[in-house]
């Protein structure tokens, strides 16, 4: 409790301190507002269901005075000159909306606007202000695309935000069923997942083919895939910032989908002062995976799932607002043949309650308390070899941010976030590892770890002068059971050369709590464990080089060149038998990750999508792995090209296709293998000699998709049909190789992914 009150007593000193030091050293039209102007401030939503809208450009015409709203839809606008004044607001995928009113002396306005939805194919028109907007935005590998976007791309019939990510240059899976995302080299515990300021560990369904997360009730993505700010930490690679929808204010409404693989349903509407919105999924492929022929050789893995969302708002006055979000999502799989079968379960809970506060007109408060759950289990048998893991984490977190919106060029922000952990961790193998996981017989590890860890933070937005703009930034770690303390600076710039074309760079320390353990060849198993006395943080160092451009009207072209050093990055021990603290569970390494990306995006017209290539290249080196030389993992890719395309025919037809092309994953092979015997006992030759770690590739993976969806009415009511192909020329990339050493003659076995499913779906509002 003492530290706690330190940190929030530095938090302010920080803020105050920030304040007294940039009235001291900036110019002064950038923090005082001057004489004979007016400010103001307030929300931006939804005109039909008064849900707030983020990222909105709100300006002055004919000046170049403009802000965008922040995540929960507020904005603030500085030094508007008096008289009659023209304010302009805009988003894509909405109606711009223009508004006269008068500014007098000194004057401080809250005005609130309403935007009306409309077609996307509508052409974005922009206003001077809306630039000098843009130029304030940093942005460093920010992907920027429109939910309307990526609520199109349908998977099994299911529109699916996170696997449209997954269609990005730069963001990898293991495989086509991996639930971990791979990004710019780094690992899957190396992302920080949110969703409503809630840490979610897993954030996609087992197969990867479908998402944690229901994309009706989402309603904003920001994917950062590097050189992220300082009000985020604990993660070394990206940063996944979902929110959730309020619901819809004004009416009552639902959503319900039938398809052949999942089927959802929805329901949004007003309640007290405010709104509330609930929404679920439930998926039976295991019974469509049933009536499928058996395919003894090639066995297909049986799997199913369950999630669910709820969201209340409510508005306490003009100032105030209170969020409560829940989400839970529920998994199993089941594999048996070839040798090999195991049963896995896992599942997410999470919820939170957010309040919002703003004081006066240009600062706004969030105060977020959530907690989390991750539980996971994994059993089976390999060739005679049984294994068993569990792993859970229960945490409660408190965060406490302030932003000041001190003039139209400057925004400081701060906070605190502090977290109370509770870890657990069992992994058993051998003979009786089932049966009994504490049998003498059977290696053991079982470790039960308490935990809390302090974080504050500060961070400005500063536009420095017509072209050039800064954002810096510094983050405080505190991590109780290793008494560790780290440092993170961040910086990025931002450089306007043309008025189409802008130079951006980023640096950044980066320090990570947790780590992620993972049987070598089952990649879709997360376990996770934090950073105790008996081993160090994991640390990463980002440089980041960026080109964006306009290269025709309506396209955007980013590229992008990025290196990263990490330290002590963990590798899972694979023969450890017994463990009581966590370097018992890994080894410690080093590692280096570089590539660049190409992304060209069309947002607006009848045909959107975007193309995107990426190379990667990712190194590592640990002592006590591979002989001490230098070996790439396994999530090593060097190609990744990527196509997504949407086309409206028109008010009734729309179609979309996704291809992807990526070199294969890299996988240990066996050199020998050899056995042993009690005298008496007939010799087992169950025991596999690897070769180079990670020394040998897959045959590379691609897929074609392709969707087709038509627009009509049922019984009078809003309706679609959703034609999907999954995997077009039935291409059954490699999950994952072992070594089959039942008989005498070892074979090596590939376990392949799914075929060919084409599905149909039937989607009504009401």
């Amino acid at each position: 409790m003492r530290r706690c009150m330190y940190m929030l007593l530095l938090l302010s000193m920080i803020m105050v301190g920030s304040q007294t030091l940039l009235s001291a050293k900036l110019p002064a039209k950038t923090i005082v507002t001057p004489e004979n102007t007016g400010t103001l401030n307030g929300f931006i939503t939804d005109a039909e269901t008064k849900e707030t809208l983020i990222s909105v450009t709100v300006s002055v015409k004919g000046t170049k005075v403009g802000a965008l709203t922040n995540k929960n839809g507020f904005y603030s606008l500085k030094s508007i000159p008096l008289g009659k004044q023209t304010i302009v607001v805009s988003l894509l995928g909405y109606k711009k909306l223009e508004k006269e009113i008068v500014i007098e002396d000194n004057d401080s306005k809250k005005l609130n606007f309403e935007l009306v939805p409309q077609s996307i194919q509508s052409k974005q028109v922009y206003v001077d202000a809306e630039r000098e907007v843009e130029k304030r935005q940093i942005s460093v590998s920010r992907v920027d695309i429109p939910i309307q976007q990526l609520s199109q791309l349908r998977i099994g019939g299911e529109a699916d935000v996170f696997r449209a990510l997954q269609f990005l240059p730069g963001v990898l899976t293991s495989s086509q069923i991996s639930s971990g995302l791979y990004i710019r080299g780094g690992s899957p515990d190396q992302n920080l997942v949110l969703l409503d300021g809630s840490t979610v560990y897993n954030p996609s369904h087992l197969f990867g083919f479908i998402s944690s997360f229901n994309p009706d009730a989402i309603k904003d993505v920001e994917l950062i895939k590097g050189g992220y700010p300082a009000e985020y930490g604990s993660r070394l690679s990206a940063v996944l910032n979902l929110t959730q929808k309020d619901g819809n204010q004004e009416k009552y409404e639902g959503l319900a989908s039938i398809g052949l693989i999942s089927s959802r349903a929805s329901a949004q509407g007003p309640i007290g002062n405010g709104s509330f919105f609930v929404g679920g999924r439930r998926t039976y492929l295991d019974l469509l995976l049933g009536a499928l022929p058996e395919d003894k050789e090639n066995p297909l893995p049986n799997f199913g799932f369950y999630d669910m969302n709820a969201k209340i708002t409510q508005t306490i006055d003009a100032n105030n607002k209170l969020f409560l979000s829940g989400f839970l999502s529920n998994d199993f799989l089941t594999l048996d043949g070839s040798g090999i079968n195991f049963q896995l379960g896992l599942g997410n809970r999470a919820a939170s309650l957010r309040w919002t506060h703003v004081f006066g007109d240009n600062l706004f408060s969030v105060i977020n308390v959530s907690g989390s759950r991750y539980l996971t289990g994994f059993d089976g048998d390999n060739s005679g070899f049984k294994f068993k893991v569990e792993n859970s984490i229960i945490d409660y977190t408190l965060k406490m941010d302030l932003e000041w919106f001190a003039s139209n060029d400057l925004t400081i922000k701060g906070g605190y976030e502090g977290t109370l952990f509770n870890f657990n961790y069992l992994q058993s193998f051998g003979k009786d590892s089932i049966s009994n996981s504490d049998s003498t017989t059977a290696g053991s590890t079982n470790l039960s770890i308490y935990d809390h860890t302090h974080s504050l933070f500060t961070q400005v937005n500063y536009q420095l002068t017509d072209l050039l703009s800064l954002q810096g930034g510094l983050r405080f770690n505190y991590w109780d059971s290793s008494n560790v303390t780290t440092w993170d600076p961040r910086i990025a710039l931002r450089y306007q050369i043309q008025e189409n074309f802008a130079v951006k760079a980023a640096y950044g320390i980066y320090h990570q709590y947790l780590r992620l353990a993972s049987q070598q060849d089952f990649s879709f198993f997360d376990t996770w464990l934090p950073t105790d006395n008996s081993v160090l943080p994991s640390t990463a160092r980002h440089y980041i080089l960026s080109f964006e451009t306009v290269p025709f009207e309506n396209y955007g072209l980013n590229v992008d060149f990025y290196y990263k050093d990490l330290s002590n990055i963990s590798e899972l021990i694979q023969t450890a038998t017994k463990g009581t603290k966590v370097a018992d569970i890994f080894y410690s390494g080093n590692g280096r990750a570089y590539g660049a990306e190409i992304f060209l995006q069309k947002k607006v017209g009848d045909l959107t999508g975007w193309i995107g290539y990426a190379t990667g290249f990712v190194y590592a080196t640990f002592p006590d792995i591979n002989g001490g030389r230098e070996f790439r993992p396994k999530y090593d890719r060097r190609h990744d090209f990527k196509i997504v395309g949407m086309y409206k025919l028109n008010d009734r037809w729309d179609f979309s296709g996704t291809f992807t092309f990526q070199s294969g994953q890299s996988y240990t092979s066996a050199t020998s293998r050899f056995g042993s015997a009690m005298p008496g006992e007939s010799v087992n030759y169950s025991y596999v000699v690897p070769g180079q770690r990670y020394g040998e590739r897959l045959p590379a993976s691609h897929q074609l998709n392709l969707n087709a969806n038509y627009t009509t009415t049922f019984f009078g009511l809003p309706a679609r049909i959703m034609i999907d192909i999954y995997n077009v020329y039935s291409r059954r990339d490699i999950w994952f190789r072992y070594y089959n050493t039942d008989k005498n003659i070892t074979t090596v076995t590939d376990v392949k992914l799914l075929p060919i499913i084409p599905t149909i779906a039937f989607e009504v509002k009401f």
